[in-house]
Order: C-alpha cells, then sequence, then structure tokens
C-alpha cells in the first residue's frame, strides 16, 4: 500500500506511536531511572532502547533496508559506545543535535530528488482528505508548477528549520546540566514543531495550495502569473533566514 493510500486512522495511530516511542518513552525512561538512582550514562543508555528496537522492528516487518533508519541505529549505537568508553552522557545528548541536523539536510537534498520530503509527508495527510477526485498529487505536481513550488519552498521551510532546531541542541547539550537536556529536548521538539507546521500552514493559504486542491483538475493547471514566478527565489531566501 502506497502512502497515498495509507488509511487516516492508521496513519493517525502511527503519529502517535512514534511520538510515545520516540520522544516520551526515552525520556520518562531516563527520569525514571534516574530518580531510583541509575547514573546518567546508563539512564540515557536505556532511553535510547525504545526507539532502537522500533527501527529493529520496522526493519524486520518490512523486510526492506531503509537507509534512514540504519543511520539512526547506527548513531544510537555509536554514541551508547563512546558514552561507556569515556563515561561521558554528552555523546548520547549530542546525538539528538546530529540526526536532527541529517534530518533537515535530508530535506534540502530531496529538492534535488523526484519528490521533495515536504511534498512526499505531507500527501498520506491531505491528499485524500481534500480531493474531489479529478487529480492525484502525481497529476498535479506533473501539471501545475505553482503546486511544485509550493512543495519546493515548504521543504525548503523544513530543512532550514530542523537544521537551526539541530544547532539549538547541539548547544543545550554542551551548557546545561545534563539532567535538564532530555526534558528541554522534548520542549524543544514540540515548540520548533508547532512554529513549523503556523509558517508552512499560513504559507500554504497565502499561496493558493487549498484553491489548487480544491480545483483538482479544472483551472489547476493555469500557469503562474510573471509576478508568482518572480517571487520562487524570493520565498526560498526567505525561508533560509
Amino acid at each position: 500500500m502506497s502512502n497515498s493510500e495509507e488509511p487516516q486512522g492508521n496513519l493517525g495511530l502511527h503519529v502517535v506511536g512514534m511520538l510515545v516511542v520516540d520522544l516520551a518513552g526515552p525520556i520518562a525512561l531516563y527520569y525514571g531511572l534516574h530518580a531510583v538512582g541509575v547514573g546518567n550514562v546508563l539512564a540515557l543508555t536505556a532511553g535510547t532502547v525504545p526507539p532502537l528496537l522500533s527501527t529493529v522492528v520496522k526493519f524486520a516487518r518490512k523486510r526492506k533496508v531503509d537507509s534512514l533508519g540504519l543511520f539512526v541505529a547506527a548513531v544510537m549505537v555509536l554514541s551508547i559506545i563512546a558514552s561507556l568508553i569515556t563515561n561521558s552522557p554528552r555523546f548520547l545528548l549530542f546525538k539528538e543535535g546530529w540526526l536532527t541536523g541529517v534530518a533537515g539536510v535530508g530535506f534540502l537534498v530531496s529538492l534535488w530528488g523526484r519528490r521533495p520530503l515536504a511534498f512526499s509527508f505531507s500527501r498520506p495527510l491531505l491528499e485524500r482528505r481534500f480531493s474531489n477526485g479529478s487529480a492525484t498529487w502525481d497529476d498535479l505536481w506533473d501539471r501545475v508548477p505553482r503546486f511544485r513550488r509550493i512543495w519546493q519552498v515548504s521543504t525548503v521551510f523544513w530543512g532550514v528549520g530542523l537544521i537551526l532546531d539541530a544547532g539549538l541542541r547541539v548547544g543545550i547539550a554542551y551548557a546545561l546540566p545534563v539532567n535538564m537536556v532530555p526534558l528541554w529536548n522534548g520542549i524543544q521538539y514540540g515548540v520548533f514543531t508547532l512554529i513549523l507546521l503556523v509558517i508552512t500552514n499560513i504559507y500554504h493559504a497565502n499561496s493558493g495550495l487549498w484553491e489548487i486542491l480544491a480545483a483538482g483538475g479544472p483551472g489547476a493547471d493555469a500557469a503562474p502569473d510573471s509576478a508568482e514566478q518572480a517571487t520562487v527565489g524570493q520565498d526560498a531566501r526567505s525561508s533560509n533566514r
């Protein structure tokens, strides 16, 4: 089943499960173990187990090599080894910044791929909800230049935002006391995600995405006017500030 065909209920459960396993679980596990006297290194190491197991389970279910999943697992394992060897928890705390930074770079690199990541991640959430049945997102991508530009600029927003997020995470991991970092990382995750969602949705409304999706086929493939074309570069540059 493709992403565009994934049932909305299953997608919602997947998102909730991801937040529990990758965000809430490690934080709760760290503070729970820390409260009963477990040291920072071991408590943080235990916090990496849920997302690491999740990666292994996904691999076992899909029987397919996921390069991003393998990278995440490798970073986690190397962080654990480095922390145990040096007895320093900072390596485990820095990994959050590195992984977020790689995700941001991945968004930007996807601009040169078949579809940008913002398009791929949003499609399961939006395509069937706003579709009038006359055109798929692949049709709109092929026929509507403005539709392509919207997702390219959205991808720049998320790529730059995640890289900024990563830099702040590394600074927090270095500057704050170790037992404060997991909580602040969780708070920062929610705040940055909310900010990026608000910025993206404002841009989508102002750029006419909802009108394109509602129109589907008729009228949606009209070429953008010259003013729209002239602002492509300006939108992309502004998102990097």
